[in-house]
């Protein structure tokens, strides 16, 4: 299926992108090309847009991940081609992509089969250079404080307590802790430091939540770089680095404009990680969207008590937004990973296992109707899938009370989605309306915040907080920030904190080993679990497989 993906992407005849805005009200001027087929959208078209109406937006979350695969951004994609089919005027709201799963574990984040996101292999790369404007701006501010370090220390930091790492937008496990500074005194001041994977970074999550420069400049004076000896948190406006580095985001913070093959509009923009970060693209594409479009179909990052929870609790309640939808992808093949069946034996017929599997779905049908939306369930097509096991999930489905249907987007395009599209539209014309809601109000205390999320989300029986979480939450509720949102890192895998707990995990408590203040970003990280913010490579990395053949095209990378 893989190999596919990229000559089916290659044998689709794109339209130029500036065709593709005018279907959106929007011309040349508007736009600042980034060769034919790839766009950012210009300030002051984004402001002249401002005063319409908002159209619907569709959230798509999925279940527990598998290695099977679920295929959220196809079901996305196709979604949105799906309604263009019926007649809609639809458009994708999605991340861009990390080089990290790229060339690590092999796979993007532009979907697949016929429900693609096009240019596809640049999407994948380096796109517009929004990942590297990023990783750029967030080491400037980590150059700036290691110089102030060197060059006398006015703010007195505590070289042993410096908060700001280094990014790079790669899997390197051999980045993660370091030492910098040797040398001698010419060279900087000795001290600990390391990096972090660029989607993690809080310049990232910064862009994502930001409204427009002016608000990501005071968003970034207030991320917290260090401590002094005495304790007192500083903050990056104390290194006057906020215009230096909206200077290297002045272009990566316009949303990118794209196509998917059937030519739907599509704003691919941000890409912070699901299990570390949020999550989610950048507001500033969203509500873009939302001007010009009658249906946004957005996806949030791995499933309903990561990536959904944070886009409810984070993203839509910082951007005023209000979902009329929310699809729970699933797959007969992951059904059964979790039903008990082994991965090399997914091809085989096993309808009880399929129905046993239905329990993790189940949990994150629950989770959907916790935030009062309207849960649709995408049966995302596998050509092993039997006529039995998929029945079955469907019968479930109906004794939940749930609208379902077939997704063939990776097959046959917007026209494999009507289906979807269909039961999608019905379930927005019948819910109710205000019964939207965030989990938890923002006056709980940070600790209250975080067991809501573990008991009622993941169905955990309740939190043990290690000795430096519970310190840094007490303090940070001390000093002003407990009416922050969390943001949960913790592993996609399973609904609790241990990645072997596959199903519906039960009688389980979730260990927060450490917490991180992003005051910039707006929300505070709780680690659960064994997560780390630098992934490593696996032993067979995707890019063994990649070339570039002698008329230039990209080969292995799908």
């Amino acid at each position: 299926m893989g190999v596919r993906d990229l000559e089916i992407a290659r044998a689709v005849k794109l339209r130029p992108i500036q065709e593709i805005a005018e279907t959106l009200g929007l011309g040349l001027d508007d736009l600042e090309l980034y060769g034919r087929f790839k766009a950012k959208v210009r300030w002051e078209a984004i402001a002249r847009a401002s005063g319409r109406p908002d159209g619907a937006l569709v959230l798509v979350t999925a279940m527990t991940p598998t290695p099977a695969g679920e295929g959220k951004s196809t079901t996305t994609v196709g979604l949105a081609d799906g309604f263009r089919k019926l007649g809609r005027r639809a458009i994708v709201a999605l991340r861009e992509p990390s080089l990290g799963p790229v060339f690590g574990v092999k796979g993007g984040a532009a979907g697949g089969g016929y429900a693609q996101l096009a240019p596809m292999e640049d999407i994948n790369l380096h796109f517009t250079g929004d990942m590297h404007a990023i990783g750029a701006a967030h080491n400037l501010l980590a150059a700036m404080l290691d110089n102030h370090l060197a060059q006398g220390n006015a703010l007195g930091l505590d070289a042993r307590r410096i908060l700001w790492k280094r990014v790079i937008d790669m899997n390197d496990r051999a980045l993660r802790n370091i030492v910098l500074g040797l040398g001698g005194t010419a060279h900087g001041v000795p001290r600990e430091g390391g990096f972090e994977i660029t989607v993690a970074s809080e310049v990232m999550a910064i862009l994502c939540l930001a409204r427009d420069l002016a608000d990501f400049k005071a968003r970034v004076e207030r991320i917290i770089v260090a401590e002094t000896p005495a304790g007192d948190l500083v903050e990056a406006r104390a290194l006057k680095a906020a215009g230096a580095m909206a200077v290297l985001m002045k272009d990566a913070i316009k949303p990118n404009l794209v196509q998917t093959l059937e030519g739907t509009p599509a704003f691919v923009h941000g890409g912070p990680f699901g299990n570390i970060a949020h999550g989610c693209n950048s507001l500033i594409a969203t509500r873009l969207a939302l001007k010009l479009g009658d249906i946004v179909v957005t996806e949030a990052g791995f499933a309903s008590d990561l990536g959904a929870e944070k886009f409810v609790d984070i993203k839509a309640r910082t951007g005023g937004l209000t979902p009329s939808a929310a699809v729970i992808v699933a797959t007969v093949r992951a059904l059964k990973l979790h039903g008990g069946v082994a991965l090399a034996d997914l091809g085989r017929e096993d309808v009880a296992a399929v129905r046993r599997g239905t329990d993790n779905l189940a949990k994150h049908v629950e989770n959907v109707r916790a935030f009062g939306l309207t849960p649709v369930v995408a049966l995302n097509h596998f050509s092993t899938d039997t006529d039995a096991e998929v029945a079955a999930v469907m019968e479930e489905c109906r004794g939940w009370d749930v609208r379902a249907a077939v997704a063939r987007g990776w097959e046959r395009g917007g026209a494999g989605m009507t289906d979807l599209a269909s039961a999608v539209l019905e379930a927005m014309a019948t819910a109710t309306p205000g019964a939207f809601r965030q989990l938890y109000p923002l006056e709980a205390p940070l600790e209250r915040k975080i067991e809501t999320i573990v008991t009622q989300l993941y169905g955990g029986d309740g939190v043990r907080f290690a000795p430096p979480a519970a310190a840094k939450l007490a303090r940070w509720q001390t000093l002003g920030y407990g009416n922050l949102p969390v943001c949960m890192a913790k592993t996609q895998n399973s609904l609790s904190d241990d990645a072997k707990k596959l199903g519906r995990p039960r009688g389980f408590t979730v260990t927060v080993r450490d917490a991180k203040l992003a005051a910039g970003a707006g929300f505070v990280v709780a680690y659960a679990g064994d997560i780390l913010t630098m992934p490593g490579l696996p032993k067979a990395p995707g890019a063994e497989t990649m070339d570039v053949d002698a008329d230039g095209n990209v080969v292995g990378l799908f």
